[in-house]
């Protein structure tokens, strides 16, 4: 929490630095990077308040507390990232087509300086990156701003050795589609969280294998397996087992089982027959249709 407060304290003051100077100096690079790290300030912002609100105990209408908040700002900055990237090629393609002239002095100097200050705030949260989709939100938004100000510093170099124009909106359009590689699969992992989508780490084949293998299980079905949010994996599901005395030891078999794929929250209801085969043979002496199905 402290070091994200410090870093939304760099990357607003040099926001406000490079917006000033990127109009003065006529530079798109330097525009777009202020863009970016204006998005930046709302993610950071945004991730502050969620990780305060995550902290919140479960209650009687969220038993799950407020977790999923991280998942909501991951998304949000995700599609932030989008919105920007697009910006940005967009303004890039007219800048191609019509150079504007270049303070190339005050390009160069404040790219240089926009790098040191975002591969500062980088170090601050390099440990974070491997975090919960909110965390790695927050790094992309900063790497994507270290990469702005890389190429805004070589667009400056160029443009002011070469005079070359174009190099400014060549560059920008590269690294906005650097961008858009980690806005997709921050909006994608996030999407697929709030869907309650299998994690893709997992196999429902291997769930449901792993499961038959504890002794004394003869099917299972209706599983379900879905993470709560980054980190927290959770599962449902009905497993048969005829034999009542076996119950105590198949369900520490069955959480044994799941928790070496990482799924902690394990939730099973113990069957002593397949009741899915059951309704079907009634369905199927009244000619009703089939309901459930049964594995193993």
């Amino acid at each position: 929490m402290p070091r994200l407060m410090v870093v939304l304290g760099l990357t607003g003051v040099f926001m406000i630095v490079e917006a000033v100077s990127g109009w003065l100096s006529g530079s798109l690079a330097l525009l777009a990077d202020a863009g970016h790290m204006l998005t930046d300030v709302g993610a950071l912002g945004l991730s502050l308040a969620t990780a305060w609100i995550a902290q919140r105990p479960a209650d009687d209408h969220r038993t799950y507390g407020y977790l999923r908040w991280e998942i909501l700002a991951a998304l949000v900055n995700g599609a932030a990232l989008f919105g920007i990237s697009a910006w940005i090629v967009v303004e890039a393609v007219q800048r191609i087509q019509h150079p504007e002239p270049i303070r190339a002095g005050l390009f160069l100097a404040v790219a240089g300086a926009g790098l040191a200050v975002n591969v500062a705030s980088m170090l601050l949260l390099h440990d974070s990156r491997h975090g919960s989709l909110n965390a790695r939100g927050v790094y992309l938004h900063v790497l994507g701003d270290a990469l702005g100000s890389v190429g805004a510093l070589i667009a400056a170099v160029i443009v002011s050795y070469t005079g070359w124009l174009q190099a400014d909106p060549i560059v920008s359009i590269i690294l906005s589609l650097l961008i858009l590689i980690g806005a997709w699969r921050l909006v994608r992992d996030s999407t697929d969280i709030l869907l309650d989508s299998v994690p893709r780490h997992l196999s429902m084949r291997e769930v449901q294998r792993r499961m038959l293998g504890v002794p004394g299980v003869t099917g299972v079905h209706d599983l379900h397996v879905w993470t709560v949010v980054s980190g927290v994996v959770a599962m449902s599901g009905h497993a048969i087992v005829p034999d009542l005395d076996a119950h105590p030891g198949v369900l520490e078999g069955i959480r044994t089982k799941l928790a070496d794929l990482g799924i902690a929250h394990v939730t099973i209801q113990l069957e002593l027959t397949d009741e899915c085969e059951e309704v079907r043979e009634v369905a199927a002496v009244s000619g009703g249709s089939h309901l459930g199905h049964r594995h193993g």
